[in-house]
């Protein structure tokens, strides 16, 4: 009995971080309709950027009041304040639109009191300090990329900086899906996301970096140096950001964030890398312009 046992033992022992991954037969690639799906936003979401003003500002609240709705669904059992936080978020961009980086985090500070307050007056049980986290959770992790997107749209040709980060971001991520399906051998982060490689994270670095520096072969007032930091910025974050959804999620039990781009996931999902990467796209822009 036990010698069978220790027989079956090594098959159920899960892979480490890059450990080689089994080669199973894998299932159709749905990148087509990603693209289809990703397109269309990009257009949208361009479109957006370019018309700037507070046309722009309000659009990324509306953006990150999704994703924020989406996050506290997830948490729906840590009884997020989410009111406050929805509050928080949205004066946060607007402090980014109407004022400077101070403003921005006078709102961030002022987010905690008024978190605790509204999880008091919340219906009494479960654990308020738990509450509070999830209430800030959402706040500075997505309250804070939405206003650096905004904080970046206004400095010197921070438009089209901020279309650089979003298209290297989204093509890093596709290059790393790709690098995955066609040469991923060794498992990146199996305890956070199986399905993430580590041969489909160096494809989608070397996409970001090269995104990036090419586009600043085309930007004047871009030396090769800066482009070559953003990008360096772009294909670090960017996993780290994706890597940091799937860790909310699998603690969430949940394999997607929403439903509102149906089978692909909702808008968490299509934006995890751009909400680490629009933030270190804002510090990198602002340390090479001073």
């Amino acid at each position: 009995m036990s010698a069978a046992r220790s027989r079956r033992a090594p098959a159920g022992r899960r892979p480490r971080s890059g450990q080689r991954a089994a080669r199973p037969r894998r299932p159709r690639s749905d990148l087509p309709a990603r693209i289809l799906v990703a397109i269309p936003a990009a257009i949208v979401a361009i479109a957006f950027v370019d018309i700037g003003g507070l046309v722009f500002a309000l659009f990324l609240v509306a953006v990150a009041l999704v994703c924020l709705h989406e996050l506290y669904g997830m948490l729906a059992r840590w009884r997020p304040a989410a009111a406050a936080g929805f509050a928080a978020t949205a004066g946060m961009v607007l402090a980014a639109h109407f004022g400077t980086e101070r403003t921005v985090l006078e709102v961030a500070v002022a987010a905690l009191p008024v978190a605790f307050l509204a999880v008091l007056a919340a219906t009494p049980g479960g654990t308020p300090t738990v509450s509070v986290a999830g209430t800030l959770l959402g706040v500075y992790w997505i309250g804070f990329a939405f206003a650096h997107a905004e904080l970046l749209r206004g400095v010197d040709h921070g438009n089209a900086v901020l279309i650089d980060v979003m298209i290297g971001t989204f093509l890093a991520d596709t290059g790393a899906y790709l690098g995955g399906r066609l040469f991923g051998r060794r498992l990146l982060a199996p305890g956070i996301s199986p399905n993430k490689t580590v041969e489909g994270l160096l494809c989608g670095v070397l996409v970001a970096i090269v995104t990036l520096f090419v586009a600043g072969l085309y930007e004047t007032w871009m030396t090769q140096g800066d482009s070559l930091l953003l990008g360096l910025a772009v294909a670090i974050l960017g996993p780290l950001g994706d890597l940091f959804e799937s860790l909310v999620k699998r603690d969430a039990g949940v394999k997607d964030s929403g439903r509102l781009f149906g089978a692909h996931g909702g808008g968490l999902d299509r934006l995890d890398a751009l909400i680490f990467t629009v933030v270190a796209g804002y510090y990198v822009w602002i340390g090479v312009m001073h």
